[in-house]
Parts: C-alpha cells; sequence; structure tokens
C-alpha cells in the first residue's frame, strides 16, 4: 500500500483527497541493477527506458516487473540513453514518478460508502504536461475527487506538471490505469456516468436537460483529435461548451475548467 494522507469532505469542508508528498523533480535512476532494486522496493516510476535488440537475465526481470505494475517501457537505441544521462547507464534509465499514484477501484469504493457523489476527471491522450498542470489545477479547485490517465500515451509527471499545478498535484489523487476501454467499462459498472466533452456533441453544456450532478466521469480528449471513437461511443452523455467567436475551439485546460465549474455549480445549487 502506498504512503498516503487522506483527506475527508465533511459538510462543506475541503474535499477529500489523498496527498501525495511534495517533489521537484523526478529522481532518474540508471543502470540494471539499481532499477531492478527499485523495482522490488516498490518504486513508483513514470517510465523506463530499455535498449533496444538486448536481451539480458536483469533487463528481462525489469520487464516483467514494469508490466505488472503497468509502467511504461520504451526499448530505444543507444543514442536515445546517452542523451538522457552520460554516465554509465548500462542500457536502462528510469525516471522516478513525482507523485504516488493511487487506485481508482478504493478511491471509488471510499466514495460511495461515505455518501459523496464522485466527480473525476478522465483524460485521454493529453500529453503537454503543461496542459496536465492546469488540468489538475482545475480539477482540484473544483472539487474534482481523482484524475484519471492511461499508462501509456499520458504526459509525464514532471517538475513543469507540479510547477503549472500550483501544487494541486500535491492534493489530488492521480490514478494510472492500463486500459481506457476497460476503465470506462469498470465506472459505468459502478453507477458513475460518463460525460464526454467533445465539438461533435449536439448538446450544450448549458442546456436545461444537461445534468452533472451525480456521480460523473468528465471524459476529456487530445487537442489535436479529441476523445478517442472507441471512448466517446461510450459515454452516457456528450456535451460541448457554447461559442459565439470565430475561433470554435478551446484549449483543453481551459475547457476542463469550464466543465468542471458547470458541474461545481449544478452541485451546489442542487441542480
Amino acid at each position: 500500500m502506498e504512503n498516503r494522507n487522506y483527506r475527508d469532505r465533511e459538510g462543506g469542508g475541503k474535499p477529500r483527497h489523498f496527498t501525495t508528498p511534495k517533489v521537484d523533480k523526478m529522481e532518474m535512476v540508471f543502470g540494471l541493477r539499481p532499477i531492478l532494486e527499485a523495482l522490488h522496493a516498490g518504486k513508483t516510476m513514470e517510465k523506463i527506458y530499455l535498449l533496444k535488440g538486448v536481451k539480458h537475465s536483469i533487463s528481462q526481470e525489469i520487464t516483467e516487473l514494469a508490466k505488472a505494475a503497468d509502467i511504461p517501457i520504451s526499448l530505444v537505441p543507444g543514442e536515445k540513453l546517452d542523451q538522457l544521462t552520460r554516465k554509465n547507464h548500462q542500457g536502462a534509465v528510469a525516471y522516478l514518478s513525482a507523485i504516488s499514484y493511487s487506485p481508482l477501484d478504493e478511491i471509488v469504493a471510499s466514495l460511495f460508502e461515505k455518501g459523496i457523489d464522485p466527480l473525476l476527471v478522465v483524460l485521454d491522450r493529453i500529453t503537454d504536461v503543461r496542459n496536465f498542470g492546469a488540468i489538475a489545477r482545475n480539477a482540484e479547485c473544483m472539487g474534482a475527487h481523482a484524475i484519471v490517465i492511461p499508462s501509456r500515451g499520458a504526459a509525464q509527471i514532471n517538475a513543469d506538471a507540479l510547477k503549472t499545478s500550483a501544487g494541486a498535484l500535491n492534493l489530488i489523487p492521480v490514478c494510472r490505469e492500463p486500459n481506457l476501454k476497460d476503465t470506462l467499462h469498470f465506472l459505468k459498472q459502478s453507477g458513475i456516468r460518463v460525460v464526454a466533452c467533445t465539438e461533435k456533441a449536439e448538446e450544450n453544456l448549458t442546456d436545461a436537460g444537461v445534468d452533472l450532478t451525480g456521480p460523473i466521469a468528465v471524459l476529456m480528449g487530445s487537442e489535436e483529435d479529441g476523445i478517442s471513437p472507441e471512448y466517446l461511443k461510450r459515454a452516457d452523455l456528450r456535451v460541448k461548451i457554447p461559442m459565439v467567436g470565430q475561433i470554435q475551439s478551446l484549449n483543453v485546460s481551459v475547457a476542463s475548467g469550464i466543465v468542471l465549474f458547470e458541474a461545481m455549480r449544478q452541485r451546489k445549487a442542487g441542480y
């Protein structure tokens, strides 16, 4: 079990959160044996880079442990590893995570046990660290209970993300899931509606029939492609932000703030 503190939301108090220790930057670990020892010690890693085309008993064990822990692995040429560090990396470089990830199922179960309607933020392929940090800041300010990201294809939670979040990533739990499709299925089975924010929606966020109270997960997609079609079709509700200007799109962090504000407003007003 990860070392976390837990705060409750009780009668108008601050949102309940798992908190994580403050970290100024991601720590690098290099060398096969040190990385293996870190994995055995249960260290949370952001990503592991291994030398492509080389098979070794230790590298094989690293791969197996990383897969079991849903830690992304990239097989890269030696030049890439040399760019990461000039030290003797032995064909292996890893970055320890700046935060500790939280188990989504435990968060959901605990919220329901406390009689709290979950407000979650699910991010599909948000790879820009500053956007991610800004979304985390929005989510914490608007009372979201957790952020859910995929283990692959997501922004690294590094010093830039922590700085942009203005400390929010030290307050709001982040859940790293191996398969967002399975995650969305789990949320729906748990009674949590998936609300997709997409310009392809017919309903506006401010339409009278759009209800953002109750247990919901706000799904946001990448700025380039939006929400993946396979995830979009699993949404219970699709909404778009009404706009009157000539530029019919918003930065994803700005969009997340607008949607989460509306969710907070409705929940406070009792819809």
